[in-house]
């Protein structure tokens, strides 16, 4: 693997971020998080968690060898997403992307492996992630190493939120 020490802003290959529509009725809403008509084979998920930050908390920056994950930021509160591409082989590599996504702006993100990753709760309330990625944690019965490589505590991490 190699590390890029600066990153330009754009898009990153691969990474896919889309609108979640809320479909509204008297009753409230509901929003569809995935199909498997609409899922490449090689990423449809496994298994599936939410998560919940607090206000001006982060996870992140970590990123993963093989799992590709599914991340879907509904709200009720607001996220920066950090994704920096660290692949070699790819055409955005040395690349940074930020997002925003949750209430005001419902949305799927897919970040593939070897792309490093964060997000931040940017809003004032406890946030909400949902995540369906498409390896289970630490494998069968959770008795494999978890694939996740860890940033957060790097000193002088080219990894950096803002």
């Amino acid at each position: 693997m190699s590390t890029v020490q600066q990153f330009n802003k754009g898009r990153i290959h691969d990474v896919t971020c889309k609108p979640l529509k809320k479909f509204l009725d008297e009753r409230g809403w509901l929003t569809e998080l995935f199909r498997s008509d609409e899922l490449e084979p090689e990423i449809m998920p496994v298994m599936s968690y939410i998560s919940m930050t607090q206000p001006g908390v982060a996870r992140g920056p970590h990123e993963h060898v093989e799992q590709t994950d599914y991340f879907c930021f509904l709200g009720p509160s607001n996220f920066k997403v950090y994704l920096w591409d660290t692949r070699p082989g790819s055409p955005s590599f040395g690349v940074k992307q930020v997002l925003y996504a949750g209430v005001d702006a419902p949305a799927m993100v897919v970040v593939p492996p070897g792309v490093v990753h964060a997000y931040r709760n940017i809003g004032t309330e406890n946030g909400i992630v949902f995540n369906a990625p498409n390896r289970l944690f630490a494998g069968q019965g959770k008795s494999e190493p978890v694939d996740e490589i860890r940033h957060e505590e790097l000193v002088d991490s080219p990894y950096q939120l803002d």
